[in-house]
């Protein structure tokens, strides 16, 4: 079977299993058995389930809480596929891997300065599969064509050549300080959500228009991308990350960073780039760059936790 059939196949089946109970039941925290009395109990009190699971110790609250955040990732998942059979219906062109052009790399300060990583860490400790089919992200592909039109135009010189200048102050810095420095550049930009920017619910602006007008937290990570691809940063050492703010209980974006020294988290909401390790209040549900995007779902080799 092809890989991405493959991907394809388990989004289907995790996305046909988006009750609570059955999430419980597949990650390895609950057993059938426990399901069906928590179920009983819930047709007699009328209690929420989660609820009753807690109040008969049949699950830790962090589990749940998890299982909660893993949930929310699916019914997001359920959306992008939505959109993907929507726009799929229409004909548009799909992209794939290669097919986006390297507008970052080619705006390069440097010379491609770092090398290629081989492998990645687990991202907030979840397993992930990989597919370089990415028509289903229009918002992710349309934004590099933009940007290749504002490259070109005579209005914007003055805010391409400003940001620049900018990160040419960074070029010769070691690794993960000029992480530090471009998340610290790239944060002094006004958020500004996409409602009072744009008029729409959701847009995805190219870093030309970020700096230039500010912008929401996937536009953030979008810019510094950009900059790290223009300071040597080869495409396979950054992901664009949609997280579930599991303390928030929103959609966040953020940039991840794998550097020498491990992923690192490149945040709006943080002055700091941090240890992807030591971050546990967000759950991945998809990262993408340029060549490929990446499904995220709970480990299954989750241990049981003892009762």
């Amino acid at each position: 079977m092809p890989k991405n059939r493959g991907l394809m196949t388990k989004m289907k089946a995790l996305l046909a299993r988006k009750r609570l109970g059955e999430l419980l039941v597949m990650n390895g925290v609950l057993t059938p058995k426990e399901l069906r009395y928590a179920l009983h109990t819930q047709k007699t009190d009328g209690r929420n389930l989660g609820r009753i699971l807690l109040s008969q110790n049949l699950v830790t609250r962090r589990d749940l809480y998890n299982t909660l955040g893993q949930q929310f990732s699916l019914r997001c998942l359920a959306w992008t596929l939505g959109i993907f059979l929507t726009f799929s219906s229409f004909g548009i062109k799909p992209a794939r891997a290669g097919s986006i052009k390297d507008i970052p790399g080619q705006m390069s300060v440097v010379s491609e300065a770092f090398t290629k990583v081989s492998s990645y860490p687990a991202l907030f400790g979840s397993d992930e599969r990989r597919s370089s089919d990415l028509k289903a992200f229009t918002k992710w592909t349309s934004m590099f064509d933009r940007y290749e039109v504002a490259m070109k135009q005579p209005l914007n010189k003055r805010t391409i050549d400003a940001w620049k200048r900018s990160l040419s102050e960074f070029k010769d810095l070691p690794m993960d300080t000029m992480v530090e420095r471009v998340n610290t550049f790239v944060n002094q930009t006004d958020y500004i959500v996409d409602s009072r920017n744009w008029g729409k619910s959701d847009y995805w602006s190219t870093p030309v228009e970020f700096f230039q007008r500010g912008g929401d937290c996937e536009d953030f990570a979008i810019a510094k991308y950009a900059s790290l691809r223009a300071l040597g940063f080869p495409e396979n050492r950054m992901r664009v990350a949609i997280v579930h703010d599991i303390q928030k209980d929103i959609p966040h974006a953020v940039l991840i960073v794998y550097t020498d020294t491990g992923a690192k988290i490149l945040d709006n909401q943080n002055p700091k780039a941090e240890d992807a390790r030591y971050v546990d209040n967000y759950r991945p549900i998809f990262s993408i760059n340029r060549d490929a995007w990446w499904l995220h779902t709970a480990p299954q080799n989750t241990v049981v936790a003892s009762r």
